[in-house]
């Protein structure tokens, strides 16, 4: 199921959208102020797509969505009452991947968005997202909030035999195995905890308390869905 943050200030478009959507089996987030938008998207990490009205009642949308931006790359579609070239070409140059003019109908809309759904999907095959962790295994290197994360060549592998196997556990001796042939000099049992150790304190918001690389007791080591 994809899901929708939805931020529009006119309650009964609201409810309309979310009633549409629901019925496209999309889960739906909302939100009416720029204020509540970023905290929606500050307690989930799991939106497939924004849909983004531009007259907000504390703020303008564009200010908003390169806030946005810099905690998520998320695939954002306008709404706009403004149909002037000048806005739709400011909302596209900034990074927007569609807008639609009101009013429009509930089916055209439902169409683009998942249009911008399949684009981003078919883009985002190399990619492993964690959260707000993200894997670009194109470009071997992973971001967090939208930043470098500087992984050595074995952190990144490490981390990769998990993400690339979710909910899988791995044996601490599976890890070794998989990784043998970079540094096998280096790498063994005790080294492997200093590892993790470190991945975490890159990647993890709070490393005592780990959410992406979970230890299983007695057994080893899972990346969560």
């Amino acid at each position: 199921m994809k899901r929708i943050l939805m931020i529009e200030d006119d309650e009964t478009i609201r409810l309309g959208l979310k009633y549409y959507l629901e019925q496209e089996n999309f889960e739906v987030y909302e939100s009416g102020t720029c204020h509540d938008s970023l905290i929606v998207l500050s307690e989930h990490h799991d939106i497939d797509l924004i849909l983004l009205d531009l007259n907000l009642p504390d703020g303008n949308g564009f200010d908003l969505f390169e806030k946005m931006k810099e905690k998520q790359d998320i695939p954002v579609i306008f709404l706009t009452a403004n149909d002037l070239e000048v806005s739709i070409v400011r909302g596209l140059d900034m990074g927007a991947d569609d807008y639609i003019t009101k009013p429009f109908k509930a089916r055209e809309l439902i169409s683009r968005i998942k249009n911008v759904l399949r684009r981003v999907g078919k883009s985002d095959s190399n990619v492993i997202h964690l959260g707000n962790v993200k894997i670009d295994m194109k470009q071997a290197k992973v971001f967090k909030d939208n930043k470098d994360v500087m992984l050595t060549a074995l952190e990144y592998k490490i981390l990769l035999i998990l993400a690339l196997n979710p909910n899988q556990v791995f044996t601490r001796e599976a890890i070794l195995s998989n990784i043998w042939d970079v540094n096998e000099a280096y790498v063994n049992d005790n080294t492997l905890t200093v590892y993790i150790k470190r991945i975490r304190e890159k990647i993890e918001d709070d490393p005592m308390n780990p959410k992406i690389i979970i230890t299983v007791r007695g057994m080893g080591y899972k990346v969560g869905a």
